[in-house]
């Protein structure tokens, strides 16, 4: 095994032969959309993003399903529908699955990568003088809660849906150079990146926290360029709050130190959990921008968001 669950990274490997390693993951979760299509797609797009963030290439996945016991089937073939258009993307075969009675629908996959032991890209890889870029950007979890409360204007859900249905594909192609970490060290992209992970369920400072800790740095942020999606800050002005925001930011807040003039919307958003959210990139200072010009060309939302620190106190600053 040469990753597990002790750093909290985003998916498991397991070296098969010298030069192949498993990546392996599972996540499901409950709609965050109404369109079931959509819903199919986004529960894909989220499960795949594990295999992205450790630098590997999708391969093979199972469906894991629970759906009412008199539940429209038409609605379900819909969601799976989606789920098959996002892993044939991927290039990922959906070999089977497993389906159970629940009143309460939940729709993901378990999916298997393959990745060269060499190219792991882990979150205790971070070193100190490193830049941290971000693609994608934040809100998917207040925007939701805007869409439940009936309360979303369309430009948002648009804003929020064209993101979640957004691989981590294209960015891990260019930051492992094209063979989603299946190539030799001497065969990679050529930019030194050290550690990456992807923002989900923990929201950005969780997240950041998970790969500050592994790599034992400190982070700073500069919370004025991290971009979010539209209608998120109104969002977060309207207390349209998930329950898991709150609990990411009672659990995590304690590592923090905010500068004194960050708006309590953009304190809000930063713990704002994530459903098939981006890339949070450690690379090097020298391959920073051009990693981050690459990225935009290949039609990946990137921006550098802030710097890897020698480990001090607070384990990440915030400042505007």
């Amino acid at each position: 095994m040469l990753v597990g669950f002790d750093k909290a990274d985003d998916a498991g490997v397991y070296q098969i032969a010298p030069d192949t390693a498993l990546v392996q993951t599972v996540d499901f979760f409950t709609p965050v959309v109404d369109d079931p299509y959509t819903f199919g797609q986004i529960a894909a797009v989220n499960s795949l993003s594990d295999v992205y963030a450790m630098g590997g290439r999708p391969r093979t996945a199972l469906a894991l399903v629970c759906f009412p016991e008199k539940g429209d089937m038409e609605i379900l073939e819909r969601i799976l529908a989606g789920g098959l258009s996002k892993m044939m993307e991927a290039g990922c075969t959906i070999v089977g699955g497993h389906s159970i009675r629940d009143d309460e629908m939940k729709v993901g996959y378990s999916v298997t990568g393959l990745i060269h032991p060499q190219r792991v890209l882990a979150n205790g890889g971070a070193r100190a003088g490193d830049r941290l870029l971000l693609t994608k950007a934040l809100g998917t979890g207040v925007i939701s809660t805007a869409i439940k409360k009936q309360k979303a204007r369309p430009q948002w859900i648009e804003a929020a849906v064209r993101s979640m249905t957004m691989l981590n594909k294209a960015a891990a192609e260019v930051i492992t150079g094209g063979a989603g970490g299946l190539r030799s060290p001497g065969q990679a992209s050529g930019y030194e990146v050290h550690g990456m992970t992807d923002i989900t369920g923990f929201g950005l400072i969780g997240h950041a926290r998970e790969l500050a800790l592994a790599s034992d740095v400190s982070l700073r942020l500069h919370a004025g360029r991290v971009p979010l999606l539209e209608g998120a800050m109104e969002c977060a002005r309207a207390g349209y709050i998930p329950g898991g925001l709150k609990a990411n930011r009672e659990f995590a807040e304690c590592a923090v130190e905010f500068a004194q003039d960050i708006s309590e919307e953009v304190k809000t958003l930063l713990f704002d959990p994530q459903t098939a959210g981006g890339l949070l990139i450690s690379v090097a200072a020298a391959d920073a921008d051009n990693l981050a010009g690459e990225l935009q060309r290949k039609g990946v939302p990137a921006a550098a968001i802030g710097e890897v620190l020698p480990r001090t106190q607070p384990l990440i600053f915030v400042q505007p």
